[in-house]
């Protein structure tokens, strides 16, 4: 089976492509597997100075996959291992991040982004919630902002996602946006990248740390639900579910 992370390398960054088209990379037990060896081969590289994740096509991550969910455990070590790499994590995004996505961006150091991109938490229309995500995305979104969009699920563009501190930046070319970021991290020192992010994201790494188990199992917990499964079918067979008014 082809891999579903492409990692390349060029002076000092490694950048990580999410490919999997065929459930726009939404969090398989492939993809999840694949995406953490490719973090423990950039932590175990001393020629990695920082870290690039993007994507192919015109999703990010579609959040879980819901004909092969991986195990919430597995989520949740994906998460403490971005947050506590000792190198920076610059998410670019071009395409669209729903769900599950959304937690894999917010646990990234940085996260640029371009107009074409959309955010929702789709979890309350599914019967689930946004449990495991809110540990790296609690610490660093608005607050009200964060009670909106997590009960209500609606779609915002990049520009709310940048006022909300779900972004660092949106900008119409997101590149161009980055180069000044990826300039800075390049010149930055190994040792000084490492402390300073042990800074920046110890809220992150406490949440992880904290209410990791906890909220593992209320994510179980709620995918193992009648109306997890309603809410589920509703979506494959397109339809309203029971409760929707």
């Amino acid at each position: 089976m082809a891999p579903l992370v492409h990692a390349a390398q060029a002076t000092g960054i490694a950048t990580f492509t999410l490919d999997s088209p065929g459930n726009r990379n939404a969090l398989s037990v492939d993809l999840v597997a694949d995406l953490r060896a490719a973090l423990a081969a950039a932590a175990a590289d001393p020629a990695v100075r920082a870290v690039v994740l993007t994507h192919t096509g015109n999703t990010f991550c579609a959040g879980a996959d819901l004909k092969s969910p991986c195990d919430p455990a597995d989520f949740v070590a994906l998460l403490r291992e971005t947050a506590e790499l000792p190198k920076p994590v610059v998410a670019r995004v071009t395409g669209h991040v729903r769900a599950g996505g959304l937690g894999l961006l917010g646990v990234c150091d940085i996260a640029a982004a371009g107009p074409q991109s959309t955010y929702a938490f789709t979890e309350t229309h599914l019967g689930l919630a946004p449990a495991v995500i809110s540990m790296p995305l609690l610490p660093r979104l608005d607050p009200r902002a964060a009670s909106r969009y997590f009960l209500t699920a609606e779609v915002f563009d990049s520009a709310e996602a940048a006022r909300t501190g779900l972004l660092t930046l949106a900008a119409e070319d997101v590149d161009a946006a980055l180069e000044p970021v990826i300039a800075g991290l390049r010149k930055a020192s190994p040792q000084g990248l490492a402390a300073t992010k042990a800074l920046t994201a110890a809220a992150v790494r406490e949440a992880l740390a904290r209410d990791g188990s906890r909220l593992t199992e209320l994510s179980a917990g709620l995918f193992a639900s009648d109306e997890a499964r309603e809410g589920i079918t509703a979506r494959f067979e397109r339809r309203e579910p029971s409760w929707s008014l």
